[in-house]
């Protein structure tokens, strides 16, 4: 049947109730759409022929004939000449690096960062003996340590993703090799080979289901891999090869040809055709297993491999895995080209200056001579390498190693936190990559699955009204309402599922007494009106239903009493509390998105026929009898579930005469036997009888979210993040589940797919009446699309995303000039299609402004390709950063193309897992995850950078001011070990444990109060402000700690009658004063004080003063007498107390001002965190408080009455399968107890039917 489209012109709407797949819609698949849009052409005129394409069946492969898919034809150019076969190997591979490969290609990746080729650089000039005015060592060992350290991060990561593809390719399964099924592994798996699968195997390749142990080749697939739906899905093989292919032998002389379309990302399509012995057989979807669907409730099955490895359908929806990096990253590589300018304007100015000085005094004074003969231009051209060298320490190496220490640690805090760890399942959570813990802190929308991430994805029968009456709260057997219930035992059943909760003992009182017929009749609607399918498993009773709404209902039936047992083609049998009856079921009416109801036609053992029909509220209500009680009733109850976001059913019966049944039954066997619009005449004869019912009750299911979903939900939205739901399901799902867990609210004005795409006709008219002129101004709209006051929500489905778009368009139009030669664009453009890629462009920042215009949107019946295309859009337009959360292989391309992806590791398989850069089990752990872990990384690496900037421009910058009284010679202001230890030793591991430990206030402040999130979604605490800032308290604290002991040794004299003004005790002095003032300055900017942050700081001035007494002694410099030169310098200078006072001033005239404006900051203009911080203990005496208070919340209804019917979300069942009589065994069940699962029934007369 083929999917309706919607025109370029606008003409047809988008079928809610379809999942688009333009990405990959092929040309062919257009050219029924593209003639009605030709209106260029006159009526009658022919129409070019239309020839087969090749790209739709241009895949062959050959069973069991692994050499005829090696053939020259299905080469392909790799490299120059090289060539390989076009069909891929079964292994995957996600890894990036082998042992020939890791060396080569992580230094050429590594060297791509600019700044690790600047110090590359660097050495180089240092190598040259006439620029060099450091020792090569002072750049060698920090290049050597970072290169090291990033590079065994990478092998750690890389080892990794290698044992994760070692662990998949080599899982088992059984393939026709030599005649034989003999195990292989899979990637040893090649196109063309039979292979032999058993329940509960994985499906290792896209394959052709060729026979099965089912009858008819039915096989039972659980496909939550692939679209995050746990229900299972039945496929089917062909008839012949059922027949012919049950034996190793027949396998074994399978020869069939397949030519079937080229390997596509479309889980919903699959088209082909068998040639075998002379016949050609039709292919389609239903006759494929694909990979990462699981085998279920089938005991064996054989199958053809059509697409292996990267060609199959779950790896092209993988999309591309992209290198993603931080805001802070890329700024940080900005900042440092804003470093290397102002180092090269400074380094050139000094050259410039020696240059000059030469000139005038160097070359006059005969004690300065060097014996060298360069003119003055070349010693500047000379000086200028020399102070790149020697300033080069202000982009200093040790900051990217320091931040991926710090990353790693952050991603540690990360996996070791127990309020993230899922103690059900053993899940902790996981941080699968380390380089963007700080992006955490900055997120600003979030785009969320539905199924499995928002929900459990596991229904619940809650509450019920029978006769107008309503049941479910907590109550006695005798009929009192209780504050708290226990839940029915359930003892008396021995068919009961234990698992099911039930308060409402008065219920199952009324039941088991008998006394109630409104009350049996209500549970032997539901244990007979359904498409499940049954199977009795070691004693117990197994339901596979169509959708889990559908088996929570028998499932409740069941532990009332009314046990479905078992059915055939035209039998049901159940077990109504003690004894066991059989129905005949005369027909079975199912449903669909049109009918939004089902019924089933049975005849009783005492001759009476009666249908029963369950369905929408609103489809339901329309077909009752007049003569129906307990409407009014049943529909306040139903406004009562509907605002507890329940979904609702109605369930109703009506008593059929033999006489009218038989009129009935001719005129349907004519609808089913009909040759055209098959469907119609089927619904126009279910029409007729389903008429004149008799209203029994209604059904309130939970869809049951994971625990904590509203909260957090209403906790981030608090943060100012937005949530976007983008989901395959349908709308009238998704939209119960955006009241449910309060992404959408009462007082949300929802706005849908035919009012939004009207909005923005609207806007697109008037831009183009606006734009009179032929030159084109880009220039966004500044008025809002939504005026009136209130907040608004967007519900809008996948067609009408692709009409607003204009995603279908653009291959129409392609197809449309390939077909008839190029026309130039119509003078007067139409509403319903782009003028130009401008145009669609503006029409996509349109619809990105209006939808974060909203305070919630939902997408659904959306395609894994357009989740990731509406995460683009905001990406691209807004700017901002997204994060993706997911849990199925159908979210697996959204989570690769946001800045963060998370995966759920849940019902549905580790697929998203896989792919995502953190992990968990429960969505509630996102709130954790951004408002604490991502906060406090945020905070930490900003406090960090900003402080890292300062003390190496405090460090630097002496040498630029005494450059003033050397000469503006290269000559270096301190020690050359001093230089070389700074960064490594001397004053790395405070500002270390400040990026790994730092908090303002404690975890639960944080989500006390998520206000404190927004500075990170600004950006606020690092950004060119706040390098600048560094920049100016750098050149301050250096101005200082130079100058102040430059003016002491101006005019002195030592206690001992001799001046300490010799050039090396002024090194010790400015490097000590130094040293005290950045360790000092963490001091004051730490936030959050521990042993190790004390020890660190008392530590780094101890390493300084223990190593630099070291190095100067005289033992060391006998040693290497060229390398340590500064023999005695620090106990000279040392012992004088002159010098210790200049160091006690200068220290503190650094920090004084220091002290005073962050006093004046934050007693004047105090921050969010400031104010918490302040007021923290009583805040944390308050939630103590509240935390012995706190009592379970009562629930508290609405009050917009809702529809949360869920027949309007329910799929297809199972209904055509069973009138088939595919589903009966074909050999009964041994054993005695409980029926088997399907009762016996002839073969033939099934395969006749």
């Amino acid at each position: 049947m083929s999917r309706r489209r919607v025109s370029s012109s606008g003409s047809l709407e988008p079928d809610d109730e379809v999942m688009p797949y333009s990405d990959d819609e092929t040309d062919d698949e257009l050219d029924a759409g593209s003639e009605e849009e030709e209106p260029d052409e006159p009526p009658g005129a022919p129409l070019p022929p239309v020839e087969a394409k090749p790209s739709e069946m241009g895949w062959k492969v050959k069973a069991n004939d692994r050499p005829y898919h090696h053939l020259p034809e299905f080469q392909k150019k790799v490299f120059l000449c090289f060539k390989k076969s076009r069909y891929s190997g079964n292994a995957i591979k996600t890894y990036k690096y082998n042992i020939l490969t890791f060396i080569p290609l992580n230094l050429y990746e590594q060297f791509k960062r600019v700044a690790n080729l600047y110090f590359l650089a660097l050495l180089i000039l240092q190598i040259i003996p006439d620029i060099s005015t450091l020792p090569w060592y002072t750049t060698l060992i920090p290049l050597v340590v970072v290169l090291g350290v990033t590079a065994i991060k990478d092998l750690v990561d890389d080892l990794a993703r290698h044992r994760m593809d070692k662990e998949i390719n080599n899982r088992k399964s059984e393939v026709l090799l030599d005649g034989r099924f003999q195990e292989s592994k899979w990637r040893d798996i090649e196109v063309g080979d039979v292979v032999h699968l058993r329940k509960n195997d994985f499906i290792p390749a896209d394959i052709l289901l060729l026979s099965s142990s089912d009858p008819n080749s039915l096989c039972y697939v659980e496909t939550a891999e692939l679209d995050g739906e746990t229900n299972l899905k039945f496929k089917m093989g062909l008839r012949v090869t059922d027949e012919r292919l049950q034996h190793e032998r027949q396998l074994a002389d399978f020869n069939a040809l397949i030519e079937c379309e080229e390997p596509n990302n479309r889980l919903d399509k699959f088209v082909g055709t068998m040639l075998w012995q002379n016949e050609r057989y039709p292919l389609d979807l239903d006759n494929m297993l694909l990979r990462g669907c699981t085998i279920r409730n089938t005991e064996h099955c054989h199958g053809l491999v059509i697409f292996a490895g990267a060609d199959t359908k779950i790896m092209r929806n993988s999309g591309k895995t992209r290198f993603k990096r931080t805001k802070i990253d890329e700024l940080m590589n900005y900042m440092v080209y804003t470093i290397f300018a102002l180092l090269i304007l400074v380094a050139a100015g000094l050259a410039i200056g020696h240059t000059f000085w030469y000139e005038e005094i160097g070359s006059k004074a005969w004690y300065l001579s060097d014996g060298k003969d360069h003119s003055s231009s070349w010693r500047g051209f000379l000086s200028f390498w020399g102070y790149i060298i020697v300033l080069n320490t202000m982009v200093p190496i040790s900051l990217y190693v320091s931040v991926e220490v710090i990353r790693l640690g952050q991603s540690k805090f990360i996996n070791w936190d127990l309020q993230m760890y899922y103690a059900e399942k053993d899940t902790p959570a996981k941080a699968r990559t380390t380089t963007l813990n700080e992006q955490l802190g900055q997120i600003e929308y979030i785009f969320s699955d539905k199924t499995g991430t928002l929900t459990q994805n596991i229904m619940q029968f809650k509450k019920c009204t029978i006769a107008g009456r309503t049941y479910g709260d907590p109550t006695t057997a005798e009929g009192v309402t209780l504050d708290r219930g226990r839940p029915v035992n359930w003892s008396w059943n021995r068919h009961a599922d234990k698992k099911f909760d039930f308060m409402d003992h008065s219920l199952v009182s009324s039941v088991r007494s008998k006394k109630d017929k409104d009350a049996s009749e209500f549970f032997k609607l539901l244990s007979l009106c359904h498409t499940v399918m049954v199977e009795n498993k070691d004693g117990e009773l197994v339901y596979q239903a169509a959708s889990p709404d559908e088996g929570a209902l028998v499932t409740a039936a069941r532990n009332f009493g009314y046990v479905f047992l078992s059915r055939t083609q035209d039998t049901i049998t159940i077990h109504e509390m003690d004894q066991e009856i059989s129905y005949e079921m005369l027909a079975l009416l199912d449903f669909n998105s049109d009918r939004k109801r089902m019924s089933i036609i049975l005849k009783f053992p005492d001759g009476r026929i009666r249908l029963y029909c369950k369905g929408a509220d609103t489809v339901i209500y329309e077909r009752l009898s007049p003569d129906s009680r307990h409407k009014e009733t049943t529909q306040a109850a139903l406004d009562i579930f509907a605002n507890a976001t329940l979904r609702t059913l109605c369930l109703c019966y009506k008593d059929i005469s033999a006489a009218e049944y038989e009129a009935w039954s001719r005129k349907h066997k004519e609808a089913q036997v009909s040759m055209s619009d098959r469907d119609s005449a089927l619904d126009r004869v279910y029409e007729q009888i389903e008429s004149n019912l008799m209203l029994i009750g209604a059904t309130a299911i939970e869809d049951k979210l994971q625990d904590g979903v509203p909260e957090t939900i209403a906790t981030l939205a608090k943060a100012d993040i937005k949530i976007w739901v983008l989901t395959g399901d349908k709308k009238e799902t998704a939209e119960n589940i955006g009241y449910s867990c309060c992404l959408l609210t009462d007082d949300m004005q929802i706005h849908y797919g035919e009012d939004v795409n009207e909005k923005l006709r609207i806007r697109q008219t008037n831009r183009r009446n606006e734009l009179q002129s032929l030159q084109r101004r880009r220039k966004r709209p500044t008025e809002p699309f939504f005026n009136m006051p209130g907040k608004n929500a967007l519900v809008i489905t996948g067609g009408w995303l692709n009409e607003i778009l204009y995603e279908k368009k653009k291959k129409r139009r392609r197809l449309r000039l390939r077909r008839l030669g190029k026309r130039p664009p119509p003078a007067i453009p139409q509403d319903g299609q782009p003028m130009d890629d401008l145009e669609k462009e503006m029409r996509q920042i349109d619809f990105v402004d209006m939808a974060c215009e909203c305070e919630a949107v939902i997408c659904c019946r959306v395609t894994p390709k357009q989740k990731a295309n509406v995460v683009s859009l905001v990406k691209k337009y807004k700017k901002a950063v997204t994060l993706s959360i997911g849990d199925g292989a159908n979210d697996v391309n959204m989570i690769k193309t946001a800045d963060i992806g998370v995966g759920i590791s849940g019902q549905e398989g580790m697929q998203a897992v896989m792919s995502s850069d953190y992990a968990f089990a429960q969505f509630r752990y996102l709130e954790r995850l951004l408002l604490v872990h991502g906060r406090w990384s945020y905070i930490r690496m900003c406090k960090f950078l900003r402080f890292f900037f300062f003390k190496n421009f405090a460090f630097t910058l002496v040498h630029f001011w005494y450059s003033f009284f050397s000469g503006y010679s290269s000559q270096v202001a301190y020690e050359d070990w001093f230089i070389t230890l700074y960064n490594l030793c001397y004053s790395s591991l405070p500002v270390l444990l400040v990026g790994l430990l730092d908090q303002d206030v404690n975890d639960k402040l944080s989500l006390k109060f998520p206000k404190l999130y927004l500075p990170g979604q600004k950006g606020a605490l690092f950004n060119y402000r706040n390098f600048f800032i560094s920049l100016f308290h750098g050149i301050f604290v250096s101005l200082i700690i130079f100058f102040i002991p430059y003016g002491a040794f101006l005019q002195t004299m030592g206690q001992d009658g001799e001046a300490p003004s010799d050039y090396q005790s002024l090194a010790v002095v400015t490097a000590s004063t130094l040293i005290f003032t950045v360790n000092l300055q963490i001091s004051l900017d730490t936030s959050y004080w521990t042993f190790v942050n004390c020890f660190a700081v008392l530590g780094s001035i101890a390493i300084y003063f223990g190593i630099m007494f070291d190095i100067h002694s005289a033992g060391i410099h006998v040693i290497f007498p060229s390398a340590f030169t500064f023999t005695g310098a620090a106990s000279n200078a040392l012992r004088q107390p002159y010098l210790w006072l200049t160091i006690i001033l200068s220290v503190g005239i650094s920090l004084l001002p220091v002290i005073c404006i962050q006093f004046l900051h934050k007693t004047i203009w105090p921050s969010v965190g400031d104010k918490v911080h302040r007021n923290r203990k009583k805040y944390e005496m308050e939630m103590e408080e509240e935390e012995r208070k706190t009592k379970p919340p009562a629930f508290q209804r609405g009050q917009r009455s809702r529809r949360s019917a869920y027949a309007f979300s329910h799929s297809r069942g199972y209904a055509d399968l069973i009138a088939s009589g595919r589903s009966i065994r074909r050999r009964p069940q041994p054993g005695g107890g409980l029926p088997g699962s399907i009762r016996d029934a002839p073969q033939r007369e099934a395969e006749n039917i």
